[in-house]
Order: structure tokens, then C-alpha cells, then sequence
């Protein structure tokens, strides 16, 4: 082994500082597993009980795991916080927290609808706006979209909108920050295998026939992995330093218009 790269990769995000909303599973656990990795300290959040506890047992001390609903002002609110007084300030902000119903739009109701928006675009809006303050020139701040937020997919269409208004409200942020020396950028994964598939509430019937769907359309016949979205989002947060406002997909080319050879 080259002890020294292992030691780099130990080393790589040491004193660094994270807040990961949504990261008790799939994707933004990964991304809280490899920052801590690599010596960071990270705060994280979630709503799930069940999550919470996995998340706490799976991370050890090093992390900083707190029930957090992303749509309560008062949540977010205490998140801030709690940032302050345990890490002082924040080098990223990775804006992970979302919920994804499929749902022809017949058969959408008003909860449903105001929640999506509640926890996928104004809990976004205001974690930004409560966090920032924390943030110094060199930091980071990055959005989970999806692929679906842009174009029309069946039963998607409240989703996609909650995720189109987060790219513009990415946009805009990026905008106003970068004066403060502050990169906003969006992640828009496709076909993820996470513990969700990121679906809310779907049946086991319903999610095997979406693994399925996502192996067939995706154009590397596969599902990405949890931990090939992390890279991305790390490789904005720290790396991609002359980068801002931009859309990073992680989809194995599913929605980079491309025409394989049918198997």
C-alpha cells in the first residue's frame, strides 16, 4: 500500500466542517461517511427515528446526528444554531433533503402537493438563508436536485416541479453569493440504488418494477450507487473551485440525450 496516499485520504477534509441535511440514508449518508473519512466534522440531520438511530450507531461520535424536519422554519431555525455553537462555521452545505411521491396528477391532493413543496423547495430556501451567515469566502453549498428536474416524466410532476424551482432558486443563490466568495452548485442524480430508490411510500412491487425501468432506459444499464454521488458532490464542495451555478448529472448518461445499441 502507499501509505502516504492512504494517509492523504485520511487527511483530505481535515478541519473542514459540513451540514448535511437528509444524510441518515442513501445519498447523503455517503457523502457524511466520506467527509468524515476524511477528517471532517459533520453535522447531519433527519427525520426518521429508525434513520436517526442507524445513522448515530453507523457514524460513531465523530458525528453530530439531529431529528430535523427540513419543512419546519423552527427545525432549520435550530439547526443554525446548532451549527454556531458546535462548529463555529460551515464550509458546506449540501442541501440533501427531499421526498418523491409517484403520483399521476389525478390522483395528486393538496397535502401531498404542499408538502413536496414544503420540504423540497421553501425548507431549501430557508436552510440556505439561516446557514449562509455561517459560511466564510471558500465555501460550498450544494443542492441535491434530480434528473427530473427538467422535462416531464409520468407520475412525476409535482416532484419535478419542486426540483426545477430548487435549480432556479440554486441559480439565483449563486448569484448573490458569489460576491461573498460562496459556490452554489446542483447534483441531479438519476437511477440511484438507495434504500428508497428515492421514492417515498412505494410498494415492493412498485419499487422492483422501478429498478427494472431505470436498468433498461439507463443508458449504462445500471443503477448508480450512493457512493458515486458522494464523489460528485464532494468533488463540487472542495475541488471544482472555479465552478459556480452549474448542474453536475450523475445519471449514467440518462438524460444526456444518448442513443445506445439495443442488448
Amino acid at each position: 500500500m502507499n501509505t502516504s496516499l492512504h494517509q492523504d485520504s485520511n487527511t483530505r477534509y481535515r478541519g473542514k466542517t459540513a451540514v448535511i441535511t437528509g444524510g441518515t440514508i442513501g445519498m447523503g449518508l455517503a457523502t457524511a461517511q466520506a467527509l468524515l473519512a476524511g477528517g471532517a466534522h459533520v453535522i447531519l440531520t433527519g427525520r426518521n427515528p429508525t434513520n436517526l438511530e442507524a445513522a448515530r450507531h453507523a457514524l460513531g461520535p465523530q458525528a453530530q446526528v439531529l431529528a430535523s424536519d427540513a419543512a419546519s422554519l423552527a427545525d432549520i431555525d435550530a439547526l443554525a444554531a446548532t451549527a454556531r455553537e458546535t462548529l463555529g462555521h460551515v464550509d458546506l452545505l449540501h442541501v440533501n433533503a427531499g421526498i418523491a411521491t409517484l403520483e399521476p396528477f389525478e390522483q395528486v391532493t393538496e397535502a401531498g402537493y404542499d408538502r413536496a413543496f414544503a420540504i423540497n423547495t421553501k425548507g431549501a430556501f430557508f436552510t440556505v438563508q439561516k446557514l449562509a451567515p455561517l459560511m466564510k469566502p471558500g465555501a460550498s453549498i450544494v443542492f441535491t436536485s434530480s434528473i427530473a428536474d427538467e422535462g416531464g416524466m409520468h407520475g412525476m410532476g409535482v416532484y419535478s416541479a419542486t426540483k426545477a424551482a430548487l435549480r432556479s432558486f440554486a441559480s439565483g443563490f449563486a448569484t448573490e453569493l458569489v460576491g461573498r466568495g460562496i459556490r452554489v452548485n446542483v447534483v441531479s442524480p438519476g437511477f440511484i440504488d438507495t434504500p428508497t430508490l428515492g421514492v417515498a411510500d412505494a410498494t415492493p412491487a412498485e419499487r422492483a418494477e422501478f429498478v427494472r425501468l431505470g436498468d433498461q432506459i439507463t443508458p449504462m444499464r445500471r443503477h448508480g450507487s450512493a457512493e458515486e454521488v458522494a464523489r460528485a458532490v464532494l468533488f463540487l464542495a472542495f475541488d471544482a473551485t472555479f465552478t459556480t451555478g452549474a448542474r453536475l448529472t450523475v445519471d449514467g448518461g440518462l438524460g444526456q440525450n444518448l442513443s445506445p445499441a439495443h442488448d
